[in-house]
């Protein structure tokens, strides 16, 4: 049954775009959105998405902020590099790459870093632990604590990453997309017109020219969610040496990507989490993450 949506999201061009080169074979490419006199906000986004895709969320920031978007390697605008440098350590080399460029490029000035899911999993741990933000506004890190929490988000994610695996990864129209996302439980959320941008911004037209391809191969993905477990019991929330809000899906309720942390009994992490969103909260309440996210920042910005 094919769904239809009013709305259309357009991202808008950017004002200018720069090639960084983070390793020999991987080139990231920043775009620089909003107004440039703003205060900077630096935004990435989560595994086989793109940082287009939260423009229902971005979007309402670009008459007051200075905005440096990017994909991470292997996603979004980027080419696909190996598979065997696809890791969260590598995407946290890439991050602070990327940040020495941004300031190279664009001019130094206090950044906030805001990330979502696998970029703020890689942020976190960045050896830099935040020391080269002014702050960060973290959503949704799909990180865990050792112990029997640790076995659940380790099996979890063994499923996750089979399941991408044996997933479609031919399309013979962005349309065919489209009409699938209304019945993956994860999509039922996300605001009117999502499902367009999902399927402009996530995939790219076969070299071929015989239908649709993910930007983010499912084998990339599934690498990704693959050892993530490995890595999401190392993020040390004592170490942060930059103040860091984190903003959660809803833990009461039933996860659509890996288990949401409830972090409210760490005494050195701000952490809020958004009633009745899941993991998807950027697509899902894009109003009420900035209002959230503002409410962290503002004091900030303003001293």
């Amino acid at each position: 049954m094919p769904v239809t949506s009013e709305i259309v999201w357009e991202v808008p061009e950017p004002l200018s775009t720069h090639d960084v080169r983070v390793d020999d074979e991987t080139v990231i490419t920043l775009r620089q959105h909003g107004n440039p006199s703003g205060p900077r906000l630096v935004l990435s986004h989560g595994n086989g998405l793109a940082t287009d895709l939260y423009y229902p969320f971005w979007s309402l920031l670009v008459d007051d902020f200075d905005l440096i978007i990017y994909d991470l390697r292997n996603h979004g605008w980027n080419p696909v590099s190996g598979l065997e440098n696809h890791s969260l350590p590598t995407l946290a080399q890439d991050n602070d790459t990327i940040l020495e460029a941004v300031d190279l490029h664009y001019g130094a000035k206090p950044r906030i870093g805001v990330f979502h899911s696998v970029a703020a999993l890689a942020t976190l741990l960045s050896p830099k632990k935040g020391g080269d933000f002014a702050a960060r506004v973290l959503f949704d890190p799909p990180v865990c604590k050792p112990g029997r929490s640790f076995k659940d988000y380790e099996d979890i994610a063994k499923r996750m990453a089979k399941t991408i695996r044996q997933s479609t990864s031919q399309f013979k129209t962005t349309q065919e997309l489209v009409d699938i996302l209304p019945y993956i439980p994860a999509w039922q959320h996300v605001v009117p017109g999502v499902f367009d941008l999902y399927a402009r911004t996530t995939l790219r037209e076969r070299a071929n020219g015989e239908g649709y391809e993910p930007r983010c191969p499912p084998e990339y993905q599934a690498q990704l969610i693959e050892y993530a477990s490995a890595f999401a019991v190392l993020v040390d929330f004592q170490s942060l040496l930059c103040p860091t809000k984190v903003i959660g899906a809803d833990p009461t309720l039933p996860y659509s990507y890996l288990p949401t942390l409830d972090l409210s009994d760490m005494s050195t992490v701000d952490y809020d989490f958004l009633p009745d969103t899941t993991h998807l909260l950027l697509l899902e309440k894009p109003q009420e993450c900035v209002r959230s996210m503002l409410e962290f920042i503002e004091p900030i910005i303003t001293t």
